[in-house]
């Protein structure tokens, strides 16, 4: 395999975010825009050099060319895009939250190992440069056995009915947006729950915020507040027995985290700024696997994704909110 061609599906803000690191990781061949337009297709695929542009997916999809196939499009979508991807034999990798329910996701899952195809989430959290060593000193012993985890990720965002983060029928609500990724780093690090208590401000069918506390067998508990409705510093604290570590504002994307002993005495500091836009880092990860012929990374692996859906299926049993494509 020489440069890897990449095939994107959906052409909206997270998709120019992905391709303009994508653009600057020379393993990367912007091969394909697949869009249900065809003149937005031909738009993204001008302004970013691809080399072809289709009018459907499903014309994408039959290019024998694609070697993977990044899935953009609203989270009510996704599961029928990746059901398309892998049946016709492409390798995915699709944006969180990856399906509206573990249900769907098992059946992703069971497909690409029928088809022995790569299949990922993209959780690019879990690839920048700062995650990576904030689980290198836990595996080190740094902060000793975690007791607690504080992580947020609320943004004010303004109220408007056409916006896809508060319709229900595109997969909507702060659950599989924003409240995905501090549980998505509590079950990295403590695994699943044994009790969550939760409460969740509900409008039009979807959450728009929520407050959560995790607790677990050995002792250790997690809170979590996240939502549309008030603008947080979105950080993330880890403490434990022999001392922290403190991530920077908006912990699923920052530059720098920091290292502190049981006495609050700064002992380390890390910081790695983004390249071009932290995209760049999952990018390579799914080369890396495509290279090494695995089905599943080791950073973003299935279990993981799986569990978290689970966590996520079972909050919103207790809300009461079902989505109308379920």
């Amino acid at each position: 395999m020489d440069k890897i061609k990449w095939g994107i599906i959906g052409t909206g803000r997270i998709a120019r975010a992905f391709v303009t690191a994508l653009t600057a990781v020379p393993e990367a061949e912007l091969y394909a825009v697949g869009s249900r337009s065809a003149e937005k297709g031909a738009d993204f695929a001008k302004e970013y050099g691809f080399a072809r542009s289709y009018a459907s997916y499903d014309d994408l999809l039959s290019d024998s060319n694609i070697d993977i196939v990044y899935i953009a499009t609203p989270m009510a979508s996704h599961y029928d895009n990746c059901i398309s991807a892998l049946t016709r034999g492409k390798n995915v990798f699709c944006e969180k939250s990856v399906t509206l329910n573990a249900e769907q996701l098992r059946g992703i899952l069971t497909l690409a190992e029928k088809k022995k195809l790569f299949f990922c989430e993209a959780m690019w959290m879990k690839c920048r440069p700062t995650y990576i060593k904030m689980k290198e000193w836990l595996e080190r012993g740094k902060v000793g056995d975690i007791r607690y985890i504080k992580a947020d990720f609320s943004n004010f965002v303004p109220y408007n009915a056409d916006d896809r983060l508060f319709r229900a029928d595109c997969g909507g609500g702060a659950l599989l947006d924003v409240t995905v990724y501090p549980l998505t780093l509590v079950h990295d690090l403590l695994g699943k729950p044994a009790e969550i208590q939760s409460a969740a401000n509900l409008s039009g069918g979807v959450d728009i915020s929520e407050s959560l506390i995790l607790r677990y067998t050995n002792g250790a508990f997690a809170s979590i507040e996240s939502g549309f409705e008030i603008g947080l510093r979105n950080n993330a604290v880890i403490s434990g027995t022999e001392g922290s570590i403190v991530f920077g504002d908006c912990f699923f994307c920052t530059d720098n985290v920091s290292l502190y002993d049981k006495e609050r005495r700064l002992v380390e500091q890390y910081n790695s700024p983004a390249r071009v836009n932290g995209y760049e880092y999952e990018i390579e990860e799914v080369h890396r696997c495509l290279r090494s012929g695995l089905p599943e990374s080791t950073l973003i692996p299935h279990k993981g994704t799986l569990e978290v859906m689970e966590i996520m299926d079972s909050l919103r049993s207790d809300w009461g909110l079902k989505f109308p494509k379920e």
